[in-house]
Formats: C-alpha cells, sequence, structure tokens
C-alpha cells in the first residue's frame, strides 16, 4: 500500500488506542490557579492601558484647544496692529467724508 493512503488509516488507529487508554483528568481541563493569575494579570493589563489612553487623548484634545487659542489671539492682535478688523472692515470708519455718510450731510 501506498505511504498515503495508508497515513490517514495509522492515525485513526492511533486515536482509537488514545482514546481507550486516557482517563478523565479535571486538573488537565482546567487552567487552574496559573490560568487565573495570568488572566488577572492580562485584565489589569487592559484597564491600565484603557486609563492611559484616556489620559493621552485628553492631553491631546487640551493641546490642540490651547493651540487654537493661540492662534487666533495672534491672529487679533495683527489685526489690532495693522488697523484692520478680523471681519475686514476699518476699525475706524468714522473718518470718511461726510459726502460717502449714508445718513446724509452734517449740518
Amino acid at each position: 500500500m501506498n505511504v498515503l493512503y495508508s497515513a490517514p488509516l495509522l492515525a485513526a488507529t492511533a486515536a482509537l488506542v488514545a482514546a481507550e487508554d486516557t482517563e478523565f483528568d479535571p486538573d488537565r481541563v482546567t487552567p487552574g490557579t496559573a490560568g487565573f493569575i495570568a488572566t488577572g494579570i492580562f485584565a489589569l493589563a487592559v484597564i491600565l492601558l484603557g486609563v492611559d489612553l484616556g489620559r493621552r487623548l485628553r492631553r491631546t484634545k487640551y493641546r490642540a484647544e490651547i493651540r487654537e487659542q493661540l492662534e487666533r489671539e495672534m491672529a487679533e492682535n495683527e489685526a489690532a496692529a495693522s488697523g484692520e478688523r478680523l471681519d475686514g472692515r476699518e476699525e475706524f470708519p468714522d473718518d470718511r467724508p461726510d459726502s460717502e455718510d449714508p445718513r446724509g450731510p452734517r449740518a
């Protein structure tokens, strides 16, 4: 017989012999104390990583808010130094001649 044909037959026979010889051992089925401790350490590590992630996200958010506030203040300072308002109008609208006054000439 060819080796490829006899390999499944040999594997099935070995499985039957192994199944008959082994008894149920509850210590081999449960993870035991070592498994409980390993699972606890893993759970603690996941919790600590979650707390660290929360801190990092909060720090990044606050830094972005401060950066935006500083950029806004710098834009306001530059606009004040150049004499313009941020909405594009001049800072001193009353310095135009009376003929351009929409209310008409002043008496």
